[in-house]
């Protein structure tokens, strides 16, 4: 699984706004519907108003890349600069824990 954590990032509140539009517009939940996609979640940072993280996860890269060449892009693009927000990304490949790991998570 890969998993890209997305940091939205604007003024005014901007970013929640984005966020918002794009969870009561049904855009959210049509990439939740792509195949592929695992997880797609926004988050808001406790010590930082203007912006939202979103943890967006898939199963493969090329499910990403079925992803970034679906017409959904143009409209996050264009909700994108609408509330004219920039963007800081992280990018995580998963594995499997080490056992020795284990003991430290609470389930």
């Amino acid at each position: 699984m890969i998993t890209v954590n997305l940091y939205y990032t604007g003024i005014n509140g901007n970013a929640r706004a984005f966020a918002k539009e794009m969870e009561e517009s049904g855009t959210a939940d049509k990439i939740r519907a792509e195949k592929g996609n695992v997880r797609y979640e926004y988050f808001l940072p406790m010590t930082d108003p203007e912006t939202v993280l979103l943890v967006d996860s898939w199963e493969s890269q090329e499910a990403i890349d079925a992803h970034h060449a679906s017409p959904m892009m143009q409209t996050i693009a264009e909700l994108r600069d609408k509330y004219d927000l920039h963007m800081k990304v992280e990018r995580f490949v998963s594995e499997d824990l080490p056992s020795g790991d284990e003991g430290f998570i609470r389930k």
